[in-house]
């Protein structure tokens, strides 16, 4: 029953925050273009189904994703399970290594099914007339928010400055950019965007905030956030680094053989 009432406020929230869109879109539609709306039964039938979808979702976060993001950092930062794979007995960072596994495969795995990811993607290969691959497009995209999570996993447990990383990697991005096929570099810039969306937010924002609140000397405020940073640099690189490597295949296949 609380469910079932949780549920309801949800949906009562997401109609708030959602009117001022619809508010928008028919003000300008009737008062600015003074048009009627074409399909207008199909548009509000498909406003309704936006509603209810947000408002399962977000109680569906709170629900589940949250909770078990978080259960998983403090199983797996758990000092009896780290110092049992530890050699010495003494917990080190290099000790961590399933938590950077399960970084990268929660970060390759959510930016798979991420909605927003997949929607650039059809669009980039009908635009491209499919030079740029659905498939290929998503995977570069999965594995820089993998490596980056991976990569955040391991600055929330040495403790070392965000700045460094992020500095780092954004001149990375820029040299990228320089020597990037000019059709990818847009596409690699909304690509980082992209993967900061409904599905991969909840889950690394849980496993920052459980990773801070147990690994010994880390403040979930200071080091807890931040890896949403790194999602959405990452994929930038790698994007444009499979846009490099398939400009160079492309021109390795069209030399003539010795």
């Amino acid at each position: 029953m609380q469910l079932f009432i949780d549920l309801l406020l949800t949906i009562a929230t997401t109609i708030w925050d959602v009117l001022p869109i619809a508010i928008i879109i028919f003000g300008f539609q009737f008062l600015v273009l003074r048009k009627p709306v074409a399909n207008l039964r199909k548009i509000i039938t498909g406003f309704l189904l936006v509603l209810l979808g947000l408002g399962f979702f977000l109680e569906g976060l709170e629900a589940a994703l949250f909770p078990l993001g978080k259960l998983m950092a403090q199983q797996l930062t758990d000092p009896a399970f780290i110092a049992a794979g530890s050699s010495t007995g003494i917990i080190e960072w290099w000790d961590y290594q399933w938590v950077y596994l399960f970084a990268l495969a929660i970060g390759f795995s959510t930016t798979i099914a991420e909605p927003s990811l997949l929607a650039v993607a059809i669009k980039a290969n009908q635009v491209s007339a499919g030079s740029i691959g659905v498939w290929g497009l998503r995977i570069a995209v999965a594995i820089g928010v993998a490596i980056g999570i991976a990569l955040g996993v391991f600055r929330i447990v040495t403790g070392t400055p965000l700045y460094w990383y992020i500095i780092t990697g954004y001149v990375f991005v820029v040299i990228q950019t320089l020597y990037a096929p000019r059709m990818i570099i847009a596409l690699a810039y909304d690509s980082g965007g992209v993967t900061t969306s409904t599905v991969t937010v909840p889950l690394v924002a849980a496993l920052g905030l459980g990773l801070s609140s147990t690994v010994p000397g880390r403040n979930p405020l200071l080091d807890g956030f931040g890896l949403i940073a790194f999602a959405s640099l990452f994929p930038i690189m790698s994007v444009m680094a499979y846009a490099q490597l398939s400009e160079w295949q492309a021109k390795r296949s069209k030399q003539p053989p010795n």
